[in-house]
């Protein structure tokens, strides 16, 4: 299924210089997964506190593709410089859940979004992540399988945060794309649980 998530490795390519710095100023794996989440608690309390400026939706955008950076270099620097560890594998999945969280529950805020669109968008965000994981308990390799992963909702987000903050997405269409987002996420829960079942069985 086709997922932004396929681009990673070319990603990872272009971040190369960027985390041989990292290495070399000590910085750890860990610490960048915990920044990357600090970072997305500080973007939405700044976006909460002030809902009234729309055009700090800009702040989305970039802020995500900062964030998929950050989490390509903390993998890079696991595998590529021996610093993967169990606490690694929990801040990882932990950590992304909560800056899910923090990110999206901002768009409660919006005027005219249905707050339990987003709150439903929350909780199946949250189940697909926890399909992915839980292809490692039957044999099956953590699943990032589409078409709404991590990679894909942050892509889809930033667009709506910029017609939000461009004022060119009319705040009464958001409903309409929070409901393809839900119907895209129930089928990458799906995908993700019917990929680990066939990979099991290898």
């Amino acid at each position: 299924m086709l997922s932004i998530y396929q681009l990673k490795s070319r990603f990872q390519s272009l971040l190369r210089p960027c985390v041989e710095k990292f290495y070399s100023a000590n910085i750890t794996a860990n610490q960048v997964t915990l920044f990357a989440c600090m970072g997305s608690i500080f973007i939405a309390l700044i976006l909460s506190y002030f809902i009234e400026y729309l055009w700090l939706f800009f702040l989305i955008p970039i802020w995500m593709f900062i964030r998929m950076a950050l989490n390509a270099i903390d993998g890079m620097l696991a595998r590529e410089y021996h610093q993967k560890s169990n606490l690694g594998a929990y801040l990882n999945e932990i950590t992304d859940v909560i800056s899910d969280c923090a990110l999206l529950l901002v768009f409660i805020q919006v005027p005219s979004v249905n707050t339990g669109l987003v709150i439903l968008i929350v909780l199946l965000s949250f189940f697909t992540e926890y399909s992915g994981v839980l292809g490692l308990l039957i044999g099956a390799s953590r699943r990032y399988d589409g078409p709404m992963g991590k990679s894909d909702r942050a892509f889809i987000f930033s667009l709506i945060s910029l017609g939000i903050a461009t004022g060119l997405l009319p705040l009464n269409w958001i409903n309409a794309l929070l409901g393809i987002i839900i119907f895209l996420l129930i089928w990458t829960t799906v995908n993700r649980i019917r990929k680990g079942l066939q990979e099991a069985k290898i």
